[in-house]
């Protein structure tokens, strides 16, 4: 990949192989995912951590352990895994550490595993973990055609908690309630007005938690949408990194708004995350009570028009590359 140039800088190349380390596994990556992360870094917009591989993307994979440190304990060759790393993932090989890496879901294929960890787990603990998701809550769910959209319906409908989701797509909102449960509302026009639908859909009084992966001038709508001591997660900055905030409605409504990512997070937080995520969220896939939303899956020679399609917002769901 040669960042700046977007979608049409990416192509295979010949790499070296990343070593493993004494707590590390190396894992023959089967399948990965496409993330706006990806996107943006292909523009040059979201360059990589340190550390991690500058010019290969690649935020999920699923594979099979090939390689396993002096200290490792829980993997051995030929388990099968899934997780995030931050960046690199877009390889034939790479190296994570040994807690960071999750079981694949039993019956899952390669391809249906790589669609679950950057959607599924960003949603989780978003919502579940930092957000404080409860049954009986109402959520807004913006960008709900999404990836981490559609896994938030569905963590919604697990939770016990009511789910609303915007769009500015009809035919994709649409696709979105096959997901799951969920209201949607249509976002027509150039400003994006949605707060007077939210609150009529809920009686006047608002919803309990957003997650917003959207930022930008939604973001006042958002806040006017929301009920007394409601809680905003700002994931995402599709519409842009700048909003104009009304600080009255924060105040008078005791509002939080809480900004994540976790890509920059460190190690031990991340694996934290991945370690509740493998316990508690995992075995609902299984179970079949959660399911991967995949649109497509297209080897990884044809990830630069993939991501042209996303590019395009043309994508429902997840789109998923395999060797």
């Amino acid at each position: 990949m040669t960042a700046g140039e977007g979608p049409s800088g990416v192509a295979l190349k010949e790499a070296p192989a990343p070593s493993c380390g004494p707590d590390e596994v190396r894992v023959g990556v089967k399948a990965s995912a496409l993330n706006r992360a990806d996107l943006l870094q292909t523009m040059g917009l979201y360059p990589a951590p340190r550390g991690v591989p500058a010019d290969i993307p690649g935020l999920e994979y699923a594979g099979e352990v090939l390689e396993v440190g002096a200290r490792v304990t829980r993997w051995k060759a030929g388990d099968r895994v899934m997780g995030l790393v931050a960046g690199g993932a877009w390889a034939e090989t790479l190296v994570t550490h040994e807690r960071e890496a999750m079981a694949m879901p039993q019956g899952f294929t390669f391809a249906q595993a790589a669609a679950v960890p950057e959607a599924f787990v960003t949603a989780w603990d978003a919502m579940v973990l930092q957000g404080g998701l409860r049954a009986g809550a109402t959520v807004l769910i913006h960008a709900v055609a999404s990836g981490v959209g559609t896994a938030a319906i569905q963590l919604c409908g697990l939770a016990g908690a009511r789910a609303l989701g915007t769009g500015r797509n009809a035919s994709k909102l649409e696709r979105a309630k096959a997901v799951g449960r969920v209201e949607t509302v249509l976002v027509n026009g150039q400003a994006p007005a949605f707060a007077e639908s939210v609150k009529a859909l809920t009686g006047g009084r608002g919803v309990d938690l957003a997650l917003d992966l959207v930022g930008g001038d939604w973001l006042p709508e958002t806040l006017d949408a929301m009920a007394p001591q409601a809680t905003l997660m700002l994931v995402g900055l599709v519409a842009g990194a700048s909003a104009e905030v009304p600080l009255r409605t924060v105040l008078g409504k005791r509002l939080k708004v809480i900004g994540t990512t976790l890509r920059a997070r460190a190690l031990e937080e991340k694996i934290a995350v991945a370690r509740a995520f493998e316990q508690h969220v995992v075995p609902a896939f299984s179970s079949g009570a959660l399911k991967p939303v995949v649109e497509q899956t297209v080897p990884f020679h044809e990830a630069a028009g993939a991501l042209e399609r996303l590019a395009a917002n043309d994508t429902f769901g997840k789109t998923v590359l395999t060797w």
